[in-house]
């Protein structure tokens, strides 16, 4: 039976589970949280450690790749994106940062009035509980969880070192007043358990009777009479469903799922639309445009006399770990995608930093059958902050269920093949600081024989990968290539707005999952205000 809801929020990930924990929170509204995916129950989703063995797994991912990209030898990059209660908070590293003060304020600057970080730190306090507790920067008493590393490797401890030793200043919280440094990061972490926004904003709200929660819901498309959107259509294993709205719906897909949901609703450049047979609803030549993500790249040391991943993998550590996991939580298998991290300028003309870290006591090499084997060495994996490269993502047909075609064109420009290059020649450099005398045996990648800039860029081109940063194609703005203002309102439409990474006109000096949370959490006092 078709059903009718004040709020329609299609995608149930880091941004969608925040938006319906507050829009919920009212038992007079009504709302319909649409994903496509299951729920949580993947038992490798809530062990840290679990998610290097879902990066690939259907059931719980997209799984998407992008278009052979042309400065990358023609590779095709994979895209690890969460199809699963919680999204993308499900299965990604769980490493805590908001990024810079001055990515948001200039998002303001170019017309985002109430996007710059003074407006948005109270909604970064509101959405946590940090461990640390409550200060000028951070906040308590909020759903999602920022716990701090406690099982720390020696490594770790020396690569905060060498860090120092290369120039670094030790920072402390790079949430806090400056980025810049070397240290531990903030984690979403608690008690040996993932805390995805799932089991953080949804879990507080799931059983609340104006909040239905529907998964396995692939959103066809956004209905509408005229220009007001009305509801969607949706299909749940097989069947066609309809939603409607008195209110308003609210994409939440993310970077890939809003532009391509957009595109199939009529929303979108009008010639692209009609080469699939698409009435063109709203000419938005933006939609899908301005795609911007993070390419990292693995910088791996071999080393000796000191506990790595490699040791503590062996079957009687194993063991060991597993017990540790779940009698102390702790152990190997708590371990998030990096405990160490840093930030820090590519060159003396940088005012902030523009590169960052993530390092981890673990290395690999691919055996004869192409499988990735552990050996005993570290990786420190680097990216360039703020790529001048520009992507897109657009339908490739009619159907919900086919793939975008998604085009990062990384390393499209000069300064980015520098500025990355530069990156990598610092993360070298750190793994020669003093701290690592007498541990280190010798540089696995990129290797000594790779030395000249050109060999240093072929090698990135050869081996680098999507850190899993995707924003911007719906970007939030004010000139023409703008899809949503800056109450998230898409433009040329009513009753629809877009709240998750795809709205950030800039992609940020760090990971994306915090911001992203904010997002939703700031739609839903835009919505709620706009309804006095």
């Amino acid at each position: 039976m078709n059903e009718t809801f004040d709020y329609i929020i299609v995608g149930a990930g880091s941004a969608g589970c925040a938006l319906a924990n507050r829009l919920s929170r009212e038992s007079s509204r009504k709302v319909l949280l649409l994903e496509a995916g299951g729920k949580d129950r993947h038992p490798m989703i809530h062990i840290p450690l679990g998610f290097a063995f879902i990066m690939e797994d259907s059931k719980v991912n997209w799984c998407y790749k992008t278009e052979p990209e042309p400065n990358m030898k023609h590779r095709q990059l994979g895209w690890p994106r969460g199809k699963v209660l919680g999204g993308s908070s499900a299965i990604n590293g769980m490493v805590y940062i908001r990024g810079q003060r001055e990515d948001y304020d200039r998002w303001a600057e170019a017309g985002n009035s109430g996007w710059s970080y003074d407006d948005l730190l109270p909604y970064f306090k509101r959405s946590e509980h940090n461990v640390r507790g409550a200060d000028a920067y951070h906040g308590t008493g909020g759903p999602l969880w920022v716990d701090n590393i406690y099982d720390k490797f020696e490594m770790g401890e020396l690569y905060v070192q060498a860090g120092v030793d290369s120039g670094l200043p030790y920072n402390e919280d790079f949430n806090g007043e400056q980025q810049e440094g070397v240290g531990y990061y903030q984690v979403n972490i608690k008690d040996g358990k993932r805390q995805s926004t799932a089991q953080t904003f949804l879990k507080q709200c799931e059983k609340r009777p104006n909040l239905k929660i529907q998964t396995n819901a692939l959103t066809q498309r956004v209905l509408f009479e005229g220009k007001k959107a009305n509801g969607v259509a949706y299909r749940v294993k097989g069947e066609d469903k309809i939603a409607h709205c008195r209110g308003e719906v609210i994409l939440c897909g993310g970077t890939v799922n809003s532009p391509q949901l957009l595109e199939l609703s009529g929303i979108g450049d009008s010639e692209w639309l009609q080469r699939f047979g698409i009435e063109t609803l709203q000419h938005l030549p933006g939609v899908g445009e301005n795609l911007q993500d993070h390419l990292t790249v693995n910088v791996q040391m071999t080393s000796q006399g000191v506990t790595t991943f490699y040791e503590e993998s062996r079957p009687h550590h194993l063991l060991k770990n597993v017990y540790k996991l779940y009698a102390q939580k702790r152990g190997l298998l708590v371990h998030p995608a990096a405990q160490v991290g840093a930030f820090f300028k590519t060159g003396d003309d940088v005012e902030r930093p523009d590169a960052q870290i993530h390092f981890t006591p673990a290395a690999g090499v691919k055996n004869a059958r192409g499988h990735m084997e552990t050996v005993p060495g570290n990786t420190a994996t680097v990216c360039y902050l703020r790529p001048s490269s520009r992507g897109d993502v657009h339908i490739k047909s009619r159907d919900p269920e086919s793939y975008p075609s998604i085009r990062a064109n990384y390393l499209d420009t000069e300064e980015d093949r520098q500025k990355t290059v530069a990156a990598v020649e610092k993360t070298r450099q750190i793994f020669k600081a003093p701290a690592f005398e007498g541990v280190r045996t010798g540089e696995l990648l990129p290797g000594p024989e790779v030395r000249e800039y050109e060999e240093v860029l072929d090698f990135i081109r050869n081996t680098g990968e999507s850190v899993y940063h995707p924003v911007g194609t719906c970007k939030m703005g004010q000139d023409d290539n703008a899809v949503v203002d800056e109450r998230l309102r898409v433009r040329g439409v009513e009753g629809l707005r877009v709240a998750d990474a795809s709205i950030m006109p800039e992609i940020l000096s760090g990971n994306t999952n915090a911001a992203a949370v904010v997002i939703g959490e700031k739609c839903a006092d835009m919505l709620i205000e706009d309804l006095r």
